[in-house]
């Protein structure tokens, strides 16, 4: 072998060896300082703190862990949305297997926005609508279209406008060419048709229709009562009042309504509005006479001859709001008279709707039943010197929902 090549590796071998010996030292001293120091102090300084040659190491550690757990978790939960999307959640199939839900509407009559205590009145009594009022939505402003009987009821059965359904007069409709039109919506085309035809509900009617013309029963109804214009009278044996007669014909649906179908029940009451004729006006059931008695109803800002007189000029004292005011309002005496009987039959519709709310829950169909009440137009209780409905007045358009 040439001796500048043996110099050369014998350079090279204590280079190597020169290197591991500082490595090896290196290594011994380090083990040396963490075996002086106390067991409970092995990860930190002499003061308590971590060594600053550590702290970079267990931060990067710390911040891999965290963004390691962060996917881990990111995609349990990609997981989890994806199993949720594959299985309907129990709620969703329990909707299912329950079917479409029961309607029952309540429909009153001459009934404006504010005789409910949960409106506010401080005077009128109704307990079950109140309630129901704070356990579903009541909406404050709701206001029909055309404040009169026939009118709105007729756009309630179409879902049509006035302007659409044509019906502008009482048990004739609009008359062309002399010719008395009658009920123009087609037949199969109201909210009766609809529910009963395409929808396979079973369909019934107890109480107002409002309209004086005949529906098509088959198309229309499977069960139909038609109570208009009386406050009492005598039918078989019986003396009855409209709204007793209302509720026992709500309630006889509902006993005899097939157990297999959805069913949807308008619950038109006549109360509250007056016998049209009649002095007395607002003739309430017997016990409910003793209700009222001691309270005394507020008479309204606006009831006054100087609200009168700024009324428009085809206001005159023969309007028929004008006329309905002194058959009711045009003494302080009659105002307080009327407006507690008015009072009293309201009452009497909120207990109505707790005597069929109670039987739907008996039935087990209360929780899958959608509860609706409202009007078909509000009233005028002497404010601006009228009563009755029929002008764009808040008190007259405004109703409960």
């Amino acid at each position: 072998m040439p001796r500048a090549t043996l110099q050369s590796q014998l350079a090279l071998s204590l280079l190597v060896v020169a290197v591991s010996m500082v490595l090896l030292l290196l290594h011994v001293h380090q083990a040396s300082h963490f075996a002086n120091t106390s067991k409970s102090n092995r990860s930190k300084g002499n003061d308590g703190t971590m060594p600053d040659n550590l702290k970079p190491m267990r931060a990067a550690s710390t911040a891999s862990e965290l963004i390691k757990q962060d996917q881990r978790r990111r995609e349990m939960n990609k997981i989890n949305e994806e199993e949720k999307l594959d299985q309907p959640s129990v709620e969703i199939q329990a909707e299912e297997d329950r079917g479409p839900m029961n309607v029952v509407l309540f429909y009153a009559d001459d009934w404006r926005h504010d005789t409910l205590g949960a409106a506010g009145n401080p005077i009128v009594k109704t307990p079950v609508l109140d309630a129901l009022a704070k356990e579903g939505v009541r909406f404050t402003e709701n206001c029909v279209t055309t404040s009169i009987c026939w009118v709105s009821r007729a756009t309630l059965y179409s879902g049509q406008y006035l302007a659409r359904h044509h019906f502008e007069m009482l048990g004739k409709g609009r008359t062309v060419n002399g010719t008395e039109m009658k009920f123009e919506v087609p037949q199969n085309e109201t909210l009766y048709s609809l529910l009963k035809k395409k929808a396979n509900y079973h369909v019934g009617h107890a109480g107002k229709l409002g309209l004086w013309v005949e529906l098509d029963h088959e198309l229309n109804f499977d069960f139909f009562t038609d109570e208009d214009g009386w406050h009492w009278r005598i039918i078989g044996n019986k003396m009855w009042h409209v709204t007793e007669k209302n509720t026992a014909d709500a309630l006889r649906f509902l006993a005899t309504r097939p157990k297999e179908k959805p069913f949807f029940l308008n619950v038109a009451y006549f109360a509250t509005h007056a016998v049209d004729g009649d002095v007395r006006q607002y003739m309430p059931q017997n016990e409910s006479m003793s209700m009222y008695v001691n309270d005394t109803i507020p008479i309204p800002a606006t009831a006054t001859e100087e609200a009168w007189g700024k009324m428009p000029p085809f206001f005159g004292e023969y309007n028929e709001g004008r006329t309905r005011w002194r058959w009711r309002f045009d003494t302080p005496e009659k105002h307080q008279h009327m407006m507690k009987n008015y009072y009293r039959m309201a009452s009497e519709v909120d207990k109505s709707v707790g005597l069929v709310l109670n039987t739907l829950r008996d039935q087990g169909v209360l929780d899958n039943t959608l509860i609706i009440f409202t009007t078909d137009n509000g009233n005028f209780h002497a404010e601006h010197g009228l009563a009755d409905k029929w002008y764009p007045h808040q008190e007259s358009i405004r109703v409960p929902l």
